[in-house]
């Protein structure tokens, strides 16, 4: 047949989900059609049937029926992002290479738009191309209170294996918090699932995440390792914090849970009264993101740290906290 084409899979396709590899070249497609397409022996790896979830391997061919062509619709056009957006975001990269790149988010940022949210890292990500086909694209997630390092794949052959990472747990994240309290034992494992329920406030949100010993239909197993690295007195004391599982609001909800919410939480932070600090703390959340390692989609270990924002850093001085300090208290652990 004269309309059937023939695509090789690229280097930065590699790793890629067949039906996702399509739904790339034919941006708008529908599902069901890219579905039944594979299901049917229409589409072809190097001439034979495959699954819609197999992954795709550089230099291979894949043979694509003419429906495909004259069902797909155009690309989607994103946002021109305006220049003062463009210099903002740039200015926050602070690891970039051919496949991966992390910006350092700010606190009060949001990842993804809503209904109220306008401006938002997903918004700004046309002026992080810096010369390639696609613009990069987020493989995780971070609260809007949150600041700290926000992974992004720069083609969809990393988006996929970066995909893979996190689902098999193999990213080592640690997060800095400044917490009420002290702790005792200094440090353990906390793993409480979490189970989403409207019984927040208007102020800050009415959905949050509760604690509960059994994981169920609609909570989530959930654990946080912890260790605390330093204290101010017994008021205070700052945190390691390493999730095994990657739980809407897991490092505040366990936090709380175990009586040392983090410092600025006022949606989990009911002890929050008993600081007293005066004009040290901002009413901002002390919660960072700090370090991240993982095996880079090319092979080979990255390791990012990302700087902590001015609030805290404010904190870390007053307390004499060692903020230069890059370490994993948490490197014994093996997963």
């Amino acid at each position: 047949m004269t309309d059937v084409e023939h695509r090789e899979v690229l280097p930065d396709e590699a790793g890629m989900r067949l039906d996702r590899w399509i739904g790339r070249h034919f941006p708008g497609l529908a599902y069901g059609l890219i579905a039944k397409c594979i299901r049917t022996g229409q589409v072809r790896v190097d001439g034979s049937r495959a699954k819609t979830n197999a992954r795709l391997d550089a230099g291979q061919t894949v043979r694509l029926p003419p429906a495909m062509k004259g069902q797909a619709r155009a690309p989607e056009k994103y946002k021109k992002v305006g220049a003062d957006d463009a210099a903002f975001i740039r200015d926050l990269v602070i690891y970039q290479d051919d496949h991966v790149m992390a910006i350092n988010k700010p606190s009060g940022l949001a990842v993804q738009g809503g209904t109220k949210t306008l401006r938002h890292v997903d918004a700004m990500l046309e002026a992080l191309r810096f010369g390639k086909p696609d613009r990069p694209r987020l493989v995780h997630r971070l609260d809007r209170d949150s600041s700290g390092i926000l992974l992004l794949a720069r083609s969809p052959g990393a988006a996929a294996a970066l995909a893979r990472a996190f689902k098999a747990k193999t990213m080592r994240k640690v997060y800095w918090a400044l917490c009420c309290g002290v702790p005792r034992p200094a440090r353990g494992m906390i793993e409480l699932s979490l189970e989403k329920k409207s019984a927040g406030s208007a102020q800050y949100g009415r959905e949050l995440m509760q604690p509960t010993t059994a994981p169920t239909k609609q909570a989530k197993s959930a654990i946080t390792y912890y260790a605390t690295i330093a204290q101010a007195g017994r008021q205070v004391s700052w945190l390691a914090l390493m999730p095994l599982t990657g739980r809407t609001h897991q490092l505040r909800a366990h936090s709380a849970a175990i009586g040392h919410s983090i410092v600025g939480d006022r949606k989990y932070g009911r002890d929050q009264a008993r600081l007293n600090l005066g004009p040290v703390l901002e009413d901002k959340l002390y919660l960072h993101a700090r370090f991240l390692g993982f095996t880079h989609p090319r092979g080979g270990q990255i390791k990012i740290v990302a700087d902590l924002p001015r609030h805290m850093t404010a904190a870390w001085d007053f307390f004499e906290f060692d903020k230069e300090s890059d370490g994993d208290p948490f490197a014994e652990l093996e997963f």
